[in-house]
């Protein structure tokens, strides 16, 4: 596993969910605008866009604590990989894509405490 396989992953996945971001939230603002409702839904009205500026803001409100938990997380994934290729040497094979999916999920469970820390801390 070297740097340049994961860096690579970690690429394209981030470029397919921006392009699949970027074109649902095209198709679904056209559809409210063909549908007439684009007063109701507040696209055009700039009160609505600081408003959710505001509530990202808000959101992103400790990014040591956002990044701290994804590298918590993502060492932990380490130290799992490392255990299980000590357990099972069938595992240390090269051609696995095991240990990049391991990886992974642990770093997504970093950002989904994260995630559940700060809903927890807006609705209070």
């Amino acid at each position: 596993m070297q740097l340049g396989e994961v860096m690579t992953v970690a690429v394209v996945f981030f470029a397919i969910i921006t392009f699949v971001k970027i074109l649902s939230s095209h198709f679904l603002k056209s559809r409210i605008i063909k549908s007439g409702h684009y007063d109701k839904a507040g696209i055009l009205d700039q009160s609505v866009e600081t408003i959710e500026a505001e509530r990202k803001q808000n959101f992103d409100q400790y990014p040591a604590l956002k990044w701290g938990l994804v590298t918590f997380f993502g060492g932990i994934g380490l130290i799992i990989i490392e255990l299980v290729k000590n357990l099972n040497p069938v595992f240390s094979d090269y051609n696995s894509t095991m240990p990049f999916g391991i990886f992974f999920v642990s770093v997504a469970l970093g950002f989904l405490v994260y995630y559940f820390m700060m809903s927890a801390k807006m609705k209070k």
